[in-house]
């Protein structure tokens, strides 16, 4: 008997984990999904799956005669997205508890790889697609979206901005240096693929924002503590930075009284590239 048949409609199971789709990753994600192949019989896997989306979608789109793997290091988000594995009745992920430096697949194992802004987080990206190079067969696709490198600009030139007002010179550097590696330029990004042979078939930009009524709440935000403060704290010297922070505040509060709201922008760039 089909599932479909079953009337196993359980809400009280599906209001545990029915927020599948995160703000922050649902953009990237969707966009994500519209490029895939969608074929019966293949074999996939999703690099940096998080707490579980887009993988289950990709699985549950599949089907059972599909199987997924989903690989990524963070161990409570594992936890949190076996239980939407259970809760959702999907068969047909393995979980893989690893780094995509190191995928422990064979040689043409899989015809499809997917990374939903988990290419941005990897501590060696040559390997990684050398790796992805390696998985896949022969007219494999690997459709990726990533943030670029003028995500939150905003930001950043405020944080740049005050820096300098302060000579503090390395710590710019440091910034920079921040951007490019966390979110390299498309050229870059097209240029290792091509050279692990990859052709590139469709490119596409897009955009979304954060929209805030000033500064204040912006740096409250708590997706903004969770995945970005600490990485900026860190550019910043031990003993000055409470005060850097103080500062920027302000400048963001006055960026926004003039403009009436505060707008982090967030362009992306979807990449949909075919194994030769």
């Amino acid at each position: 008997m089909n599932k479909y048949s079953e009337g196993d409609y359980n809400l009280t199971k599906y209001v545990d984990v029915g927020d599948e789709l995160p703000i922050w990753s649902a953009p990237f994600g969707l966009k994500l999904l519209d490029y895939i192949d969608y074929k019966l019989n293949i074999s996939a896997i999703d690099i940096g799956f998080g707490t579980g989306f887009p993988l289950t979608e990709i699985a549950m789109r599949l089907g059972n005669s599909s199987i997924v793997y989903g690989i990524d290091p963070w161990k409570e988000a594992i936890k949190r997205t076996k239980k939407k594995l259970e809760i959702f009745g999907i068969n047909n992920v393995t979980i893989i508890d690893g780094i995509a430096e190191s995928i422990p697949l064979k040689n043409n194992s899989v015809e499809l790889i997917t990374s939903n802004n988990g290419t941005n987080n990897v501590n060696n990206l040559d390997q990684v697609f050398r790796e992805c190079a390696r998985i896949i067969k022969k007219n494999g696709q690997f459709v990726q979206t990533m943030n670029l490198d003028a995500s939150m600009f905003e930001f950043y030139d405020t944080l740049k901005r005050t820096l300098a007002e302060l000579g503090l010179q390395k710590e710019i550097e440091s910034v920079n240096q921040h951007i490019s590696q966390k979110r390299p330029d498309v050229k870059t990004i097209i240029y290792k693929l091509q050279k692990n042979g990859f052709r590139i078939k469709d490119l596409e930009y897009d955009q979304f924002d954060y929209r805030f009524p000033d500064g204040t709440t912006m740096l409250n935000h708590y997706f903004i503590r969770i995945a970005f403060m600490g990485s900026w704290r860190k550019l910043l010297p031990v003993d000055s930075v409470d005060r850097i922070f103080d500062i920027i505040e302000e400048k963001l509060n006055e960026q926004a009284k003039l403009l009436g709201k505060l707008k982090l922008s967030i362009p992306f760039v979807l990449i949909n590239a075919i194994k030769e």
